[in-house]
């Protein structure tokens, strides 16, 4: 989610850093069910996901090697109701610019990563970016 030029991050309670709103997928949930469920549970935000903008493979962006083998797929969602709050796995909510971004909980979500949803802001007609 971007508004006003800033990205939606959540402040995770596992480790007390950012990352965007996420995890895991539930059985028979389809991939943009999950983006708009997660975004409710962790930022207290209804919204639809529009574009899957980044499909990355966990294991060639962090240092710990994690099995089962994880593929996240990073989707741009519009707010369409509710309002920042957190969550049960959440301690805060907020929008963040790329010069002022907080420290990231690079086991979710990393800095290059990030820049990359970025680019997708200021080029709306991108490509998907995947690896």
């Amino acid at each position: 989610v971007f508004k006003d030029d800033k990205i939606l991050l959540v402040k995770e309670l596992a480790d007390g850093l950012w990352s965007v709103p996420g995890g895991w997928a539930d059985v028979n949930e389809t991939p943009s069910q999950c983006a708009e469920k997660e975004l409710f549970e962790e930022s207290g935000f209804e919204g639809r996901a529009i574009k899957l903008l980044y499909l990355s493979d966990r294991n060639c962006h962090t240092q710990d090697y994690l099995w089962p083998h994880v593929y996240k797929a990073f989707f741009l969602c519009e707010i369409t109701g509710g309002e920042a709050k957190s969550g049960i796995e959440t301690l805060d909510v907020g929008f963040f610019g790329l010069n002022e971004l907080p420290p990231l909980s690079i086991e979710r979500i990393t800095y290059s990563q990030i820049y990359k949803l970025f680019h997708h802001l200021q080029n709306p007609n991108e490509v998907t970016f995947f690896d």
